[in-house]
């Protein structure tokens, strides 16, 4: 028997394997890999079939486990298979089953399954200098037996600096015994032992190499097994680099193609043109100046720091460093996008449909058909109108409520993060029955609905799953409140009717005010639009109910604030007033005369007082004798200016024209200024004028009207000054002002 060592993604080992198989031209070939997906073979090799791709097998009953075993074009796995294929000879994996690897106890919850079940030269040792150090000696070996000898002392290195204890080494001994036993039964069923080549990561290879040890039939029947089921999937370079944990590929998979096809065409030097030229063009289309010359004196100190550093031809981090010094001006800030688009790049395979079907994908498949949306499955983007109401033009009760089961679906996929459907707000002001979205299909969609099986077998219980989850781990009842509001948007009546239970429960322990608003917020929207979506509110109601009266309770208390926590405050009030003003199930007496208090208060936050004598002068509560009274007393020469333009700035943050049309609130106003002196009025100046930013022109056109009327000047004079800036001129005043803690 012949052994090859290799890294799972090597380009040179990719290369070098086709060579030893045509020198060797065995009659097996065995592939590191669960021995169960032998029937996924004739799939791999498919011409319809394009890398990246991977095998997954994941456990049929919770947890959910998986491994996953992704290739590249560059996988020297890969590539034996083909060359297997396209030469009439057998091809088997030969490691253990999938559902005995997913038998294996974990020793980490936080040990990654591409970890526990492939020992590689790069494993827990993914830094630069290591990358470099395999890229250098093994990708630029100068021959095959080069890149078998230095391939198998590396993996013999790793193997001795491996502690015994190490649980993860036992399993790779119960693996590599599991191997040998394979190999046996092969030459038993009459392989000559000279033409089998088993191929494995260099890790393994020593210890496969003599048949000792081979697994027992007890060892065999010994072994914990769980469930699985197994599908081959289409994958991504960017779920392929190390940046989305996966610890068998590497960080610059794009980059690694690249060397690839400079072994395929026998140019060793391909790589560092390609890489430099596409960086260059990713700069220039997103803005970066990046000339000609930049790229040829690039490309010749990445030279000079391969021979440097030992070698002859630029490994990725001399092409990087080269790029930084040539290109970026010595900054890695500079260029930081376009090594992400150069070293990862955007590459999705694809496999046959029918190899691929899990029963989620089966379930999507059929969603689409049944909803009418399998037109929508296109590359290019396309809007979608819905009208949830019931369409009385039809007669049955599928296609009468056709839209709003679409609706449902949508937001289903939206909650499993499946990138097809995205949400666009309507432009209908209250038009709770119309819905914008805009469908695009993606092979990256394709990927997020296989691994949605690993959470359900169908996307309803997928949905569920993940809901669930959420649930379990909500700290806030805001946070419950978003399970509700996805629950009620996916159509899923018991969930919101369970979260309701778990938000009512918690809403008993200590929460804030602004937990408060944001959940009263969404329940009322669900309440208001439960029945387009065909929710029972009743059970929502005494909830917001409850919530409400406790904010009610809780208004003038957290109302003693500073100006940054008044911020906040101010948009939760304005939440929760919108909600007792949308639900005729609130009686909003008793939040009226906790504003109202709030208003009369002067030892609280000024700016939170005016905000609720703005409230209660929309809602009909306040008179103008009433608020004339108020400006006078808040905007007095005995009110601090700051204070006093605070307060304002409060008033000020609704309802801008029922301001604007009350003539003796400008009146007030100038009389006001008129009672300061010329420091006061400087000072009460700058914050008054801080005051007016949220107005627009328009707006302030209307109050320089009301001014120019009160002191006898042209509107147009007057609007010029209000629409100014505040210059550097108007805060000199301050430089000697003490804030304290204002």
């Amino acid at each position: 028997m012949k052994t090859f060592g290799i890294r799972h993604f090597s380009p040179a080992g990719a290369y070098f394997i086709r060579e030893f198989l045509n020198e060797i031209k065995p009659d097996l070939v065995l592939i590191e890999g669960p021995a169960d997906f032998d029937f996924l073979i004739d799939d791999i090799v498919s011409k319809k079939l394009v890398p990246p791709f991977a095998i997954m097998a994941y456990t049929k009953e919770a947890p959910i486990d998986t491994i996953l075993y992704p290739f590249a074009e560059y996988s020297p796995e890969y590539q034996a298979i083909l060359w297997a294929r396209e030469n009439n000879k057998e091809c088997r994996f030969f490691d253990l089953e999938s559902d005995i690897m997913l038998g294996f106890e974990r020793t980490d919850d936080d040990t990654k399954d591409e970890e526990r079940i492939s020992k590689e030269p790069e494993k827990n040792k993914s830094d630069v200098d290591m990358e470099g150090f395999w890229e250098r000696n093994l990708e630029q070996s100068e021959n095959m037996d080069a890149y078998r000898a230095g391939s198998a002392l590396f993996g013999e290195s790793l193997r001795k600096d491996t502690k015994p204890d190490d649980k993860s080494f036992a399993r790779d001994i119960i693996r590599e015994s599991f191997m040998k036993r394979k190999i046996k039964e092969y030459i038993a069923k009459g392989f000559d032992t000279e033409k089998i080549v088993a191929i494995t990561g260099a890790f393994h290879t020593s210890a496969i190499e003599k048949l000792d040890g081979a697994m027992t039939d007890k060892e065999y029947k010994g072994l914990e097994r769980r469930e699985s089921n197994i599908t081959l999937m289409p994958y991504s370079y960017y779920r392929l680099s190390k940046r989305t944990g996966y610890g068998a590929g590497n960080a610059a998979p794009a980059y690694y193609e690249l060397l690839w096809q400079g072994f395929v065409i026998n140019d060793i030097t391909l790589h560092e043109r390609q890489y430099l030229s596409s960086l260059a063009k990713y700069m220039r289309e997103h803005g970066g100046i990046v000339s000609s010359a930049q790229v040829i004196e690039a490309t010749r100190l990445a030279r000079e720091l391969a021979i440097i550093r030992g070698g002859s031809i630029p490994t990725l981090e001399d092409l990087k460093d080269a790029s930084i010094t040539c290109m970026g001006s010595g900054s890695f800030g500079e260029l930081a996008m376009g090594f992400a688009e150069t070293d990862i790049g955007k590459k999705i395979g694809s496999v046959p449909q029918d190899a691929m079907q899990t029963s989620i994908q089966s379930d999507f498949t059929n969603k689409l058909k049944q909803l009418k949306l399998e037109k929508y499955k296109e590359l290019v983007a396309t809007p979608l109108q819905l009208d949830l109401r019931e369409n009385l033009r039809v007669k049955s009760e599928e296609s009468a409520f056709l839209d709003l089961n679409r609706s449902f679906f949508l937001y289903r996929l939206v909650v499993l993060g499946i990138d097809f459907a995205k949400i666009k707000k309507s432009n209908q002001d209250n038009a709770t029955w119309a819905e914008n979205w805009i469908l695009q299909w993606t092979p990256e969609a394709e990927i997020q609905i296989v691994e949605s099986v690993l959470k359900g077998d169908t996307i309803l219980d997928a949905v569920a799953f993940v809901l669930g989850e959420k649930l379990s781990e909500a700290t806030k009842i805001s946070e419950i409140a978003k399970v509700i509001e996805a629950a009620f948007n996916c159509g899923l009546p018991k969930i919101v009717e369970g979260a309701g239970r778990s938000l009512d429960e918690m809403a008993n322990g200590a929460i804030s005010m602004n937990d408060i608003a944001d959940t009263v917020s969404k329940l009322s929207n669900m309440i208001s639009f439960g029945d387009i979506r065909k929710l029972d509110r009743k059970p929502l109601e005494p909830i917001v109910k409850r919530l409400c009266i406790r904010a009610s309770l809780m208004l003038v208390g957290e109302s003693a604030c500073d100006d940054i926590a008044a911020a906040t405050l101010a948009e939760d009030i304005q939440k929760i007033h919108s909600v007792f003003m949308m639900q005729e199930f609130l009686d909003e007496s008793f939040w009226l005369d906790k504003l109202i208090e709030l208003s009369n208060r002067d030892d609280l936050n000024t700016k939170i007082s005016g905000l609720a004598t703005a409230i209660l002068l929309d809602a009909g509560k306040i008179d103008e004798p009433t608020l004339r009274m108020e400006v006078s007393r808040r905007l007095s020469m005995g009110m601090p200016a700051e204070l006093g333009a605070n307060w304002f700035a409060g008033l000020s943050m609704r309802n801008h024209y029922a301001l604007i049309g009350r003539l003796t609130l400008w009146e007030s106003l100038s009389e006001y200024l008129d009672t300061l002196d010329e420091e006061e009025f400087r000072r009460s100046a700058v914050f008054l004028r801080r005051a007016f930013v949220e107005y627009s022109a328009k707006e302030k056109d209307m109050i320089a009207e009301n001014l120019g009327e009160i002191w006898g000047l042209n509107a147009q004079a007057v609007s010029e000054i209000v629409n100014s800036e505040i210059k550097e001129v108007d805060t000199e005043i301050l430089e000697d002002f003490d804030f304290g803690d204002f």
